[in-house]
């Protein structure tokens, strides 16, 4: 068996192209800080001590969790994956033939121990810090900005009712169910804050949460305009960049039409990070019951594409191993 394995082994290293998710991994187990996230964890973490079945590596766990967020995979999904993909086998660090791959439920009881110690929002603290330490998280301004992430609207499920901790609001001509994850991210979109609620929160309510007082300018669309906060923030010595709301007695005129889109081109860049999660890893829609869980894949999520938007500069790219 150990000799399959190997010939195995070597046939998959020799193969003549690398793929995409190979390179994704790659790039990203180079980025990842593994030992300050392991680090986090330990203290809640089952210990080998006394009689019993050991728990699996602490460090492989984190890997799989952190492939359910990039692959969106439920719990199931993510046991079958590690069979299925050699790719992934190698990130995590499992082997087939040493009988050690999670089951559903293992990854199930990881997940929960990290939402029920607020793991999550601390990995985002720390990427945080790393990232400013390195001199890739600025503070000279803030892009506020919410997304919704969508939740079921329909009752035929084995509750028969919608999940109470998400709302409806209407955006544009359309209504959405679901939660709002929003952000405040650095002008390049570096994401440095984030709150989540449900969908029919007003964006402006939660402007306070997502500054961290450093700013020289602050952007935002048209839903973070208040004419109280421009002049608070003009006498702080921030530059108010939020796109002026008109009303239906007073338009906007032409030129403030052009100003704003100016400031929307800068804008703009706060909606790096929601392309990453939502669009490249999956999260446009709640795996999850409750605001708890889906706040705790949120955080996580967007400290991993935080690492994803600077990658670059971490570790140069000819630097990385793809083989």
């Amino acid at each position: 068996m150990d000799e399959q394995r190997t010939f195995a082994a070597i046939a998959w290293s020799q193969k003549g192209k690398v793929t995409r998710r190979e390179r994704f991994l790659a790039e990203m187990d180079a980025v990842v800080p593994w030992a300050r996230l392991v680090a986090l964890i330990a203290p809640h973490y089952p210990k080998t001590d006394g009689p019993g079945r050991p728990p699996l590596g602490l460090e492989k766990m984190l890997r799989i969790y952190f492939l359910q967020l990039w692959f969106d995979l439920s719990d199931p999904q993510a046991e079958d994956a590690i069979y299925d993909s050699e790719s992934m086998r190698r990130f995590a660090g499992v082997e087939l033939t040493d009988d050690t791959v999670p089951d559903e439920t293992t990854i199930l009881r990881f997940r929960h121990l990290l939402e029920k110690h607020n793991v999550a929002e601390a990995m985002f603290a720390e990427i945080n810090a790393l990232l400013e330490t390195k001199g890739l998280l600025l503070r000279s301004g803030t892009i506020v900005d919410a997304t919704i992430i969508a939740a079921p609207s329909s009752t035929k499920n084995g509750k028969q009712s919608r999940d109470p901790e998400m709302k409806q609001t209407k955006k544009g001509n359309a209504w959405h169910f679901g939660m709002k994850v929003h952000v405040g991210t650095d002008k390049r979109g570096v994401v440095h804050s984030l709150t989540a609620t449900h969908a029919a929160v007003a964006d402006i309510t939660q402007l306070d949460e997502l500054i961290h007082g450093e700013e020289r300018e602050l952007y935002g669309d048209q839903a973070y305009w208040k004419e109280a906060d421009r002049q608070r923030f003009r006498a702080a010595g921030v530059r108010y960049r939020v796109n002026r709301r008109g009303s239906f007695h007073r338009p906007l005129t032409e030129h403030q039409r052009a100003i704003n889109r100016t400031r929307s081109r800068r804008r703009a860049r706060g909606e790096h990070a929601f392309r990453i999660v939502k669009r490249l890893w999956g999260f446009a829609k709640v795996r999850y019951r409750g605001l708890l869980k889906n706040t705790a894949r949120a955080f996580a999520s967007f400290a991993l594409a935080n690492l994803y938007l600077v990658r670059k500069y971490i570790v140069p790219r000819q630097q990385m191993c793809f083989s």
